[in-house]
């Protein structure tokens, strides 16, 4: 969402978080409704009992109060309001355009990077699949892939301990329960200038990390 052009004839639910992209409070969730699912909504029962929290319909119908501001529990304002910051922040960068534009241009300068640096490829082998978000890679490199299963594990959280430390990026090792790896934030709220500051610091972190590792092999 605000980063991809998405065809909303194929959808009749879409869900999608403040957090991403928009680079809202996190935990907070949005759900965006087309008729076909309004209408199962209002004519289907289930056979077991919903909690209070997933209820959204009320004598057969759908309680649109939710999508015009009435709450089942009060959220934070302080949440709403930055909500409402990162929306003037989309308007102030060109719209949906602006922010589909901006993500496309921070995952092009990592994708050109890629291009040229051996060692680093795009965990995802389709590019029609890649992220231009959440760009995700992995380690290449023949030295490290020969090394144990274990160390060569270890290589990208080294990589992003190291760049931790010198205050250059933060938290840019793979989920925990993905592949290893490094990824990359590349949403509209990031700035190309400070994607293309951080190519050199990878190489750098990669050849620290690499050496020593290589050598006692």
């Amino acid at each position: 969402m605000f980063a991809q052009d998405i065809d909303w004839t194929k959808l009749d639910v879409a869900t999608f978080s403040w957090q991403k992209v928009l680079g809202g409070e996190a935990q907070h969730g949005m759900l965006i409704l087309g008729p076909r699912a309004v209408e199962r909504l209002e004519n289907y029962t289930p056979p077991w009992p919903l909690p209070k929290l997933f209820r959204l319909r009320r004598n057969g119908r759908l309680i649109e109060d939710l999508f015009e501001g009435s709450t089942i529990n009060t959220p934070s304002m302080l949440c709403l309001e930055d909500y409402l910051a990162a929306l003037a922040f989309v308007e102030s960068v060109g719209g949906l355009k602006g922010t589909i534009a901006r993500s496309n241009a921070n995952a092009a300068v990592i994708a050109a990077w890629v291009e040229r640096t051996p060692w680093i490829d795009f965990l995802a082998r389709v590019p029609e699949t890649r992220s231009n978000t959440s760009v995700c890679l992995k380690i290449v490199d023949p030295d490290i892939l020969a090394l144990p299963e274990s160390v060569r594990a270890d290589v990208p959280r080294r990589i992003a301990t190291l760049l931790d430390h010198e205050n250059v990026a933060k938290d840019i090792a793979s989920h925990r329960l993905a592949p290893s790896g490094l990824r990359i934030w590349t949403g509209a709220t990031v700035e190309r200038s400070d994607v293309e500051a951080l190519m050199p610091w990878l190489d750098w972190a990669f050849h620290h990390v690499r050496q020593p590792l290589v050598v006692a092999a």
